[in-house]
């Protein structure tokens, strides 16, 4: 009971006030603009010609309305909303085998909601793809069963923890379908340029052939490695951590549709299913001291810095894991808000565009947001001819994807910063009120819940929850009376928090997270529909 006291009282006049700000905001935000009146398709004239031209020495192919760079989860899934909306789409993707990824597993709720939106609910079946209702967080020998809060969503909501490349081929699958999506495998070299703007690619074939694709929108969705992303954003990644990854078989995880994260030093590790016989760990090894695989001091480093912390169920399946060989592979954690050039023809989407840390598993439910909100933005449009004027009209979507993209990166990253291993005793406060907060349950492991999970993507409730954390872990600290040093140690905790959260708002865009219509662009609309005086 005194830990509901401390959030209730000491908290009271300060979120009172910040909960009438959010309802009055957000209504103002879904009166001013709701991109549901966007959803109407438009009628659509194509031209039907198909030639082949000469160009900087390498043979060009047909023009068509969109070019996609890449087919992984956001590239496939725009393709087929695309192609579904009538444009002749070319996809063009380095590799068109099953990816081999440790990344891209979690689909949080959130996300699936985006993927029924765009028709694609169907590719997490006949995958054995596993239902995620929550996780369940072990720290100090005590545990806390945080769930998502899906009440008021149909039984088939959820998340969903699969193989990567079970899933991405699935969306390929979907995209290929549709007679007017050509899906082909090819190396992108460079956007193809002239008087600044973007008229397409230069690729080589699969078989080496250098061509030329046109198209009046360009749409650059390659990936985390992205090679073309320089031309369109700049790009400031950051590397706090590596993720060690590996499958445990022959066990079950200790509550049944529930991943697990163990928060303990050095860094953090969750456990999650992505078959009917296979559990991924994923361990989060920070970037300053990753060890070898090959010579196997990672597997040692596993086997006595993480093994004694996982929970008994599975500490047997653990150790044989890492024994065995060709088991452990390492993907980087990056990190890179969006940061883009405003380029007439081309757009960036996905990881090309915006990272965050993996540990929150929240990169895919971005992706497939950005999808739906490209989508809707492209679909009043029946002519992209005109390069400079769609792409003015599009500089919107830098602006309304922010509920999704900037709550989900920032809590990613900050509870990447606050859950890792500090000497600091009050970054160790913070993460010992971070696991008590979400123990209390109720409005506060639901509210973090929602808003990791894509459920809720509001900023202010995030501010929220931040401003509540902080009370709840500096009223623990003065208990039971607020002596003078405890005063200084509750000061130096609230100073730390916000040296953690504010250069990652910062970085996402204090204006356009928290205020987005005061922002110009907010208020684009499609070519031909402005008002008239």
């Amino acid at each position: 009971m005194a830990d509901y006291y401390i959030v209730g009282v000491a908290g009271a006049g300060a979120v009172a006030s910040l909960l009438g700000f959010v309802f009055w905001y957000y209504n103002s935000l879904v009166r001013f603009r709701g991109l549901s009146t966007m959803n109407t398709t438009a009628s659509m004239e194509f031209r039907n010609e198909n030639c082949v031209k000469k160009a900087r020495n390498s043979e060009a192919v047909g023009t068509t309305d969109v070019i996609v760079v890449g087919a992984g989860v956001a590239g496939a899934a725009l393709a087929y909303s695309l192609g579904k909306d009538g444009r002749r789409v070319r996809v063009i993707e380095r590799d068109l085998t099953e990816p081999l990824s440790i990344a891209g597993e979690n689909l949080m709720p959130g996300g699936y909601l985006k993927l029924i939106e765009l028709g694609l609910e169907e590719c997490v079946d006949e995958i054995d793809a596993q239902r995620i209702l929550g996780y369940v967080l072990y720290m100090h020998g005590k545990d806390a069963t945080v769930s998502f809060p899906l009440e008021r969503f149909q039984s088939n909501v959820a998340g969903r923890s699969f193989h990567n490349g079970r899933f991405v081929q699935r969306l390929r699958e979907k995209a290929a379908s549709l007679h007017n999506v050509s899906l082909e495998q090819g190396t992108v070299t460079s956007l193809f340029e002239e008087n600044g703007i973007v008229k397409g690619v230069h690729y080589k074939d699969k078989g080496g052939q250098v061509l030329t694709a046109y198209a009046p929108l360009t749409v650059v969705c390659d990936g985390c490695f992205s090679n073309l992303r320089r031309s369109l954003c700049n790009p400031k990644i950051d590397v706090p951590s590596y993720s060690a990854g590996f499958v445990l078989t022959n066990c079950k995880l200790p509550c049944e549709n529930y991943g697990a994260l163990v928060i303990a030093p050095p860094s953090p590790f969750v456990f999650y299913p992505i078959s009917c016989t296979e559990i991924r760990c994923l361990v989060d090894v920070p970037s300053r001291n990753l060890p070898s695989v090959s010579d196997g001091k990672m597997a040692d480093y596993l086997k006595t810095q993480v093994a004694p912390k996982v929970p008994p169920q599975l500490y047997t399946a653990f150790i044989s894991a890492i024994e065995k060989k060709g088991n452990i592979r390492i993907m980087p954690n990056k990190i890179m808000a969006a940061a883009p050039y405003l380029t007439p023809g081309a757009l960036l989407i996905g990881d090309a565009f915006n990272m965050r840390h993996a540990l929150t598993g929240g990169g895919m439910t971005v992706a497939l947001s950005d999808v739906v909100l490209l989508r809707d933005l492209l679909r009043p449009l029946q002519d992209l001819s005109d390069p400079s004027t769609v792409s003015k009209y599009l500089e919107s979507f830098y602006t309304l994807r922010k509920p999704m993209s900037s709550t989900i990166n920032t809590l990613a990253n900050v509870l990447h910063k606050v859950l890792s291993a500090s000497s600091d005793p009050a970054m160790e406060d913070i993460q010992q009120a971070c696991f008590n907060y979400m123990k209390l349950g109720g409005v506060f492991a639901c509210g973090l819940s929602a808003l990791y999970s894509g459920l809720s993507p509001r900023p202010l409730n995030l501010a929220f929850h931040f401003l509540a954390i902080s009370i709840y872990a500096v009223g623990l600290m003065l208990l039971p009376f607020p002596s003078p040093k405890r005063l200084w140690n509750g000061a130096k905790l609230l100073w730390v928090g916000l040296s953690i959260v504010l250069p990652f708002i910062q970085s996402e865009g204090v204006r356009q997270m928290f205020f987005p219509l005061t922002v110009p662009a907010y208020y684009r609309t499609p070519p031909g529909n402005e008002r008239k005086p």
